[in-house]
């Protein structure tokens, strides 16, 4: 019952996501399920931190990475204090737990040409698949947006006259973006073709399949990848090194840090600057070119 509870909670109150509260429950479960079979333990509540660092081991001896497992007693630190908030349980087992420490990873953002590439190699394209995959790299290139933030748009989403778009983010956050003129050029030439295939009510989903149903975002995923691994040779092309690529290279033309930061749609700064450190070739180069002690 208080696992039911807990998933009701992130999805009415935090309004988190539904792939996120899936992923909170399943961390959970994996928890439940390994103190009945290690422990005969019918009901989390009755755990210790002890047994806690049992199933970490467990994972650990799986093979399982720091960050997976980090997630994952995130998850269950999130239930505890839950239980905590409903006064199911007067503390919490991981009270004082300090999460495993993971080796930041470097995400290589695609370079301009890059994605210029796959733009050229997208232009003067009329059919419907081709215009919205179109739409989809200059969505996620111009505004820096998530793939399921892409997904969830709408047409009431845009505002042709404001030349805005408005996106919901993370915990029903909204923010408004500006398009650039490209943007919405193929946005207008994508919805004369979307008419085959789709309604203009507004609260219609703005891409749609060739059935007129609601872009997937695996679909975004696989349209990203394709494209930009004809052109590029980054280890990783998905959606999320476009909006990488886009913090990027807007930090690296000076566009202010909280002005990018409100453009993606972060609560704090710190979130940021993750994208900092892929400027600091740039930050060197203007350095060197610039400051007087480097002329002599």
């Amino acid at each position: 019952m208080s696992l039911q509870s807990f998933v009701s909670y992130l999805d009415l109150e935090r309004k988190y996501s539904k792939h996120t509260v899936l992923a909170y429950q399943k961390d959970v479960e994996a928890f439940a399920a390994f103190i009945k079979v290690e422990y005969d333990i019918e009901t989390l509540e009755d755990v210790s931190y002890t047994i806690v660092r049992s199933w970490i081991v467990s994972l650990v001896e799986q093979g399982v990475g720091n960050s997976s497992i980090n997630r994952k007693i995130a998850s269950l630190k999130a239930y505890y204090k839950f239980l905590l908030k409903i006064e199911v349980i007067e503390g919490s087992p991981l009270a004082k737990h300090k999460a495993l420490k993971v080796a930041k990873k470097i995400q290589i953002p695609f370079s301009e040409n890059e994605v210029d590439l796959v733009l050229y190699k997208l232009k003067d394209v009329n059919d419907f698949t081709s215009l919205r995959d179109l739409l989809i790299v200059e969505l996620l290139y111009g505004t820096g947006m998530r793939r399921s933030e892409l997904a969830d748009l709408t047409l009431a989403s845009v505002d042709v006259n404001q030349k805005t778009l408005r996106i919901i983010g993370k915990r029903n956050k909204e923010r408004i973006v500006p398009l650039l003129p490209s943007v919405l050029n193929t946005l207008e030439n994508y919805l004369v073709v979307r008419d085959n295939f789709a309604s203009r009510a507004p609260s219609e989903p703005l891409l749609v399949t060739k059935r007129g149903v609601k872009l997937y975002s695996t679909l975004v995923y696989r349209t990203i990848n394709h494209y930009f691994r004809e052109t590029s040779d980054k280890l990783k092309t998905s959606p999320h090194i476009l909006r990488h690529s886009f913090a990027t290279h807007l930090l690296n033309q000076g566009a202010d840090l909280n002005v990018v930061k409100e453009l993606l749609g972060h609560s704090s700064l710190a979130s940021t600057q993750v994208y900092t450190h892929n400027s600091i070739n740039k930050l060197k180069d203007v350095y060197s070119k610039s400051h007087p002690r480097n002329k002599k």
